[in-house]
């Protein structure tokens, strides 16, 4: 009986649970409905977030816009005749009596060539003199220089064995506005387009990071922006001074003194002293022309910076490259007047619009002559342009865009710099046919220039 009674102890012991069998096809499709839950309520979270992320964004933190440095527009120069006019207006005062008019009259005095020469050999000037005069231009440089400032881009890259390094590049900027936000600088594009990071340092010496505004590539313009924020700290606002932009479609322009600063010379703080040499030629580039003005100060190839007039006013910004392989070490400028209203337009970091054409105002002669009606003659279509791609040819016309008449290449350049990319625009061409003009129209998908 003991035996017996072992021998089922044992049997018990030895007894194996069997695990209940898995449902393969029920574990599918549990994971399969898992999954698929996941990825749904995935797609409805990424939906979610893409709709609500920018209107709680700007909720909490609200984006003002940029606004434009608007410039006023230039006041038409005075005729001579007119000036002539205005200058022998009558006075409102009331006339003196014929005595009295005698006595106010003064003596004429008239002076042979001798006596005048004889004047002028009288007078004569010592180092004095000529010291006085350069003291006087040295102060007025270090006034002109609270405008200026040196942008310094920073690049970093490797070496050869990956060793890290930093490049720098130094330039020229010049203060052109200041939006309430920030404080805003036109520099050269060439000498910042690399950068990783940029360094404006003011004429007394304090520095801040600076920001890419937006940038014209055919131009070598940029506009570079500071926060007053930033600014704040280290800098008194009294301290911030803008430049006044002057006129460079004075008449009397050629030959009045100038001064360059900036980088003329090749180098920071460097200066130069001279004259407007000639003023009325152009630098031709898409959908617009410059105004070029050359001086004889001689600086050098790399040179940047601004060119002055006596007034304290900004006149010109310096350019490289444009003029001919005799002139190539004058200093040269593009003419404020001509660059107002893109300045204004990066200032407020807008897209710069293209349609791809090279053009000239038509000379009074031609359509005398040869009855090439008034427009923006078109000399150049650039190839793979929003303009070439709608139909315009060289040697058309153009005498409108959209609802505003066009009867120089100036008008078309305004009214571009006014719309936006991607928008569409009608272009009213004259096209010579069989020997005479017809008016055809385009539609143009505007184009960006950068």
């Amino acid at each position: 009986m003991p035996d017996r009674q072992e021998t089922n102890q044992d049997n018990f012991m030895i007894e194996k649970i069997k695990q209940r069998p898995i449902n393969k096809p029920r574990l599918i499709r549990r994971t399969l409905i898992t999954v698929s839950m996941a990825v749904i309520f995935g797609l409805i979270a990424c939906f979610t977030f893409l709709v609500l992320e920018p209107v709680i964004s700007n909720w909490l933190y609200p984006e003002e816009e940029s606004e434009a440095i608007i410039f006023p527009e230039e006041p038409e120069e005075m005729l001579p005749e007119e000036m002539l006019e205005e200058y022998i207006q009558p006075s409102p005062s009331p006339s003196p009596t014929p005595a009295l008019e005698e006595q106010l009259q003064p003596e004429k005095v008239e002076l042979d060539e001798n006596q005048i020469q004889d004047i002028l050999n009288r007078v004569v000037l010592d180092m004095g003199d000529y010291r006085q005069i350069y003291n006087v231009l040295s102060d007025y440089v270090k006034q002109l220089n609270q405008y200026m400032v040196v942008v310094t881009g920073t690049k970093s890259d490797k070496d050869w064995f990956a060793n890290e390094y930093e490049s720098k590049n130094e330039t020229t900027g010049v203060v052109i506005g200041n939006n309430g936000r920030e404080l805003l600088i036109l520099t050269d594009y060439s000498s910042v387009k690399k950068a990783d990071h940029l360094t404006v340092t003011f004429s007394n010496g304090v520095q801040a990071e600076a920001l890419m505004m937006q940038y014209f590539y055919d131009g070598n313009l940029a506009v570079l922006c500071i926060s007053l924020d930033m600014l704040s700290q280290d800098m008194q606002m009294e301290d911030l001074y803008v430049a006044p932009l002057g006129s460079s479609l004075q008449r009397n322009l050629v030959g009045s003194p100038v001064i360059a600063i900036g980088s003329p010379m090749g180098s920071s703080g460097s200066v130069g002293y001279g004259i407007i040499t000639t003023a009325g030629n152009q630098v031709t580039l898409a959908d617009m022309n410059y105004q070029l003005l050359t001086t004889d100060i001689y600086g050098s190839q790399s040179a940047s910076g601004v060119l002055f007039n006596t007034s304290g006013q900004l006149i010109g910004f310096i350019t490289t490259g444009k003029t001919g392989t005799d002139m190539r070490n004058m200093i040269s400028a593009y003419g404020i007047s001509d660059l107002k209203q893109m300045i204004s337009r990066l200032t407020k970091g807008d897209l710069i619009p293209y349609l791809g054409i090279l053009g000239v105002d038509v000379p009074k002669e031609a359509n005398e002559q040869s009855q090439v009606p008034f427009g923006a003659y078109v000399w150049e279509v650039e190839m793979d342009s929003p303009a070439m791609l709608a139909g315009i040819q060289s040697g058309d016309v153009i005498i409108g865009i959209d609802q505003q008449s066009v009867t120089k290449m100036g008008d078309y350049t305004n009214y571009l710099l006014k719309i936006n990319v991607e928008d569409t625009v009608t272009l009213r061409v004259m096209r010579q046919t069989q020997g005479e003009y017809k008016e055809l129209n385009f539609e143009v998908t505007v184009g960006e220039a950068n």
